[in-house]
């Protein structure tokens, strides 16, 4: 049986010892220094010992954890520019309307959350009055993520800078009347006031990351210089917890992204409780970040501790903070005296001897008020220390008491994220604590009032001087003016025109092909930003990496392997494609962050994200949400799309119902395109509406999806004829009819309609050749482009004649004097087809490939889904059928025939 006490080997054993008896001799140091003064002190002088080395350059493994004190010595702080109480009485006035705000709202059951600003509110004004820089300087300035729990603090102060009035606060999520405020950060809601939507949690730290990395590309491409911008994400602890909080942290690291800095709020309580009840959060932050290799500053502890830790002569003070779990300090918040003198002091008798020389008040101060993320000078000595440090992100652990200021009602009580209002009496307690000069005549039928000190108050031209000092108002979103980009040459997309002749071109290939030629645009080709996850040679893009390179902000430091080959792996520093590696949550932050430029940096970026397809809506889709509401602009392709084209990868790659999710999102229009002409029509109009002229009414804040697809097949020419570029834009148009085929049976032959979209359309050319030479039906065949923007278009015609206007959903208008019935078939869910049935006027039907996709062949897999051409040639006599334009037994016999 093995020893646990023996000591085990290790990757030094594997290493010569040059100088056995030295070795020796340190050890045999160690081993005195522990049994004359204890392990205590062992550790002591070999985390002391570890520190200079690291602080020497000396080549070792990082310390994960610290002690649980303060990184940087109060003895080491500087000084807080500025006028120290005026600050604090702008915070104190916008603590209480954040407070009252919230608690007004209460009375019409719009919630609210008050207890989250109240422990992070030095660590926002801080920033404000000192760090964070505004947009009227370089028109960039600092890029703030707020915590969403926090906005009630945020709208105080712009209140108390004459940003908002009385009536924005009482219309706290109120948002319907037009002067609302929306509840948490979002910019499609209040465009002028918030630039990042920052709830869902965990998408914030993600998008904060990928941010700072796309400031240093757009530096770096020489696209425009925002290396003075810094990028600050308020988070809590516990949306740590969520696995994109982390999942980039590497990435920061080692882009070395030091215009990056977390502040993380820990008052160590999430949504139900204390966030590691049994553990520390904070010491398992500090491990995380730093061994992903980010600076770690620690702000734990106020100035009343000082005293405290001086007294602690053996250690046991640092031991005994180390040691005690996240919910029992929790606990020593809301204790007396005595309990925390029997609970934290007695388990140490150096601890017992120490206590004794400190009063209950002096206990109660530091266990109750006194924590680092409550002091501007804490706070300040933390962000100067982040914007000093080169060569890597800083997070600062900010320890605070959730609910601090709110009474003891609200202080670190489990209950406090969904208690949404104070009482009067306990406003009035709390106006006495922050002294605020509010008469209890103020409290007019029980309503709290508001606060302010005047338009012309020394506070507020203190706070206006502070921000115009850092280049405006934060937080603010500004689309500056920004010229509409030049469209392309006509020629890049009338290439598309004449099809492929005889040659095989898979969709995904002919938008390729598209962006190949786009990007050698002499004036708009250095605004695209290609974004593939890792997934390029899939998607044939190889040929773009010697041609565009794929950027690192290191450049290329080895020698490729394939440097020989003409399609060699390059990368660069000014490198254009953003070659994510397998993360298709890093990839959408760098869609978001490059589709927002035009308004966070006021330079327009083309951003197109290629994926596969079942990867992207199922995956992401929360993030698309985020684009939505961040008001981006781009293109997301979602390639090897449908059900059937992929087959041989099974079920987890076959998508059938990305467009259903699609739909659901009001920012993302989503084409489904079949031929090469389609998507050069397409991204076309996009580039026109998003970034050229929109036309009147037109939003120019919206997105593109495209499906398209990996199966090679023919290109057909682009028909002639009035209306197709409107028809693809809009979602419809008729791409032949039997007697343009050439394939009419004879006259007066039943007819029906066939729509397709995607890769379906060659199931429905095949099916209409079926009908006109074995059944005797004509059939005229329709590209549906777009199902969704048929669907809104239509949605917008019934809301228009409720109205008492006119209008003909566009659908009905292309379908009218159609004759015969209607079927739909794609490569998806009925439901997608079936978006439009009830404004087609003709008898409408659909086929679509429901349920789990199938490892197959595609014939195989389009049979098992019965979608293929001869299934559809079924489903359109069974139509007929039904309305007595062919015999019964046509069904039968068809079905017998094919062998369905």
């Amino acid at each position: 049986m093995t020893d646990p006490n023996a000591i085990q080997p290790s990757a030094l054993d594997q290493l010569p010892d040059r100088d056995p008896e030295e070795t020796a001799e340190w050890q045999a140091s160690l081993d005195a220094v522990a049994k004359a003064a204890g392990p205590h002190r062992a550790a002591y002088l070999m985390r002391r010992t570890l520190e200079r080395a690291e602080g020497a350059g000396i080549a070792l493994p990082k310390l994960l954890e610290t002690d649980y004190v303060n990184t940087i010595p109060t003895a080491a702080e500087p000084a807080v520019p500025g006028d120290e109480a005026m600050e604090a009485r702008i915070t104190a006035w916008n603590r209480w309307n954040a407070a009252a705000m919230v608690t007004r709202g209460s009375k019409h059951g719009v919630g609210g959350h008050i207890a989250t600003f109240a422990s992070a509110a030095w660590l926002y004004e801080t920033g404000f009055n000192h760090f964070f820089r505004g947009k009227e300087a370089d028109g960039s300035g600092d890029q703030l993520y707020i915590q969403g729990h926090a906005s009630p603090g945020i709208y105080a102060r712009a209140f108390l800078d004459g940003r908002l009035n009385e009536t924005h606060l009482d219309n706290f999520r109120q948002e319907s009347g037009g002067n609302g405020l929306p509840s948490y950060p979002h910019p499609r809601r209040l465009p002028w006031l918030w630039e990042f939507p920052t709830v869902s949690m965990g998408l914030g730290p993600l998008s904060a990351i990928y941010q700072a990395r796309f400031n240093r590309y757009l530096t770096n491409r020489g696209i425009k210089d925002v290396s003075a911008s810094h990028v600050w994400a308020f988070l809590g602890d516990g949306e740590m917890d969520e696995p994109e909080s982390t999942a980039a942290l590497a990435l920061a690291a080692r882009e070395e992204l030091d215009n990056l800095t977390f502040v993380i709020n820990c008052n160590l309580q999430r949504l139900d409780g204390p966030v590691r009840a049994n553990f520390k959060i904070v010491q398992e932050l500090e491990a995380q970040f730093r061994g992903a290799g980010w600076n770690v500053v620690k702000t734990l502890w106020g100035s009343a501790w000082d005293e405290l830790f001086r007294l602690d002569t053996t250690g046991a003070l640092v031991r005994r903070l180390r040691e005690v779990p996240d919910a029992q300090v929790q606990t020593y918040q809301t204790r007396d005296a005595a309990y925390i003198r029997q609970d934290f002091f007695g388990a140490d008798p150096a601890l017992v001897e120490l206590a004794k020389l400190l009063s209950d008040d002096k206990i109660l101060e530091c266990f109750h008020l006194s924590r680092g993320g409550h002091e501007a000078r804490k706070v300040y000595a933390a962000y100067r220390a982040a914007l000093e440090h080169k060569g890597a992100p800083t997070v600062i652990l900010a320890q605070t008491v959730k609910g601090h200021t709110l009474g003891e009602g609200f202080a670190s009580k489990n209950a406090n994220h969904q208690m949404k209002k104070l009482t009067v009496d306990e406003f009035k307690t709390m106006r006495d604590l922050l002294e605020l000069p509010i008469s209890d005549s103020r409290f007019v039928d029980g309503v709290v009032p508001y606060g302010h000190p005047g338009a012309d108050s020394p506070e507020v031209r203190y706070l206006q001087e502070r921000r115009a000092a850092l280049g405006g108002p934060a937080p603010a979103r500004r689309v500056h003016p920004v010229a509409p980009l030049p469209a392309p040459a006509e020629k890049v997309f009338a290439s598309f025109d004449k099809g492929s002749g005889s040659q095989n071109v898979a969709t995904t290939m002919a938008f390729v092909r598209l962006v190949k030629d786009l990007v050698r645009d002499k004036e708009t080709g250095r605004r695209w930003v290609p974004i593939v996850p890792d997934e390029a040679r899939t998607f044939g893009m190889e040929s773009l990496f010697p041609s565009l390179g794929i950027y690192s902000p290191k450049g290329q430091t080895y020698e490729p392997v394939d440097r020989d080959q003409l399609m060699y792996y390059k990368e660069a520093k000014n490198g254009q494609i953003l070659n994510e590696g397998i993360t298709e949550a890093g990839s959408m932050a760098d869609f978001i962050a490059a589709s927002t430029a035009y308004s966070t940096h006021g330079e327009a970026m083309i951003p197109f994200y290629i994926f596969y397809s079942m990867f992207g809506w199922q995956r992401t889709a929360d993030q698309m949400w985020q684009l939505g509401d961040q008001l981006g602009r781009g293109f997301l392709i979602g390639a090897t799309a449908g059900r059937t084209t992929l087959t041989g990868e099974g079920l987890q790659h076959a998508d059938g119902h990305s467009p259903v999710i699609a739909a659901t999102n009001p920012a993302a229009l989503t084409y489904d395109p079949a031929f090469a002409y389609e998507i050069a029509v397409i991204v076309k109009d996009g580039l026109r509406r998003m970034y050229g002229e929109a036309a009147p009414g037109e939003d120019p804040n919206v997105f593109y999806y495209l499906t398209v697809y990996n199966e090679p097949l023919p290109q057909p020419a682009k028909p002639s004829g009035l209306g197709i570029d409107e028809g693809i834009v809009k979602g419809l148009y008729r791409f032949n009819t039997a007697e343009s085929a050439g394939i009419a049976p004879v006259a007066n032959a039943p007819r029906i309609q066939l729509l397709g979209s995607g890769t379906a359309i060659h199931w429905v050319l095949e099916a209409q050749k079926l009908l006109a030479e074995e059944w005797g039906v004509a059939a005229d065949v329709w590209s549906a482009t777009s199902w969704t923007e048929l669907r809104r278009d239509a949605l917008e015609a019934d809301a228009a004649l409720l109205r008492g206007e006119e209008r003909v959903p566009f659908v009905r208008q292309a379908l009218q004097g159609a004759e015969g019935p209607v079927l739909a078939v794609s490569d998806y869910m009925r439901q997608v087809p079936d978006q439009i049935a009830q404004w087609v006027e003709q008898d409408y039907s659909s086929l679509g490939a429901d349920g789990f996709g199938l490892s197959d062949t595609r014939e195989a897999a389009r049979r098992h889904f019965g979608v293929d051409a001869q299934s559809v040639v079924v489903a359109a006599l069974a139509q007929l059928a039904r309305r007595g334009e062919v015999q019964a037994t046509a069904v039968k016999e068809a079905r017998e025939k094919y062998g369905l």
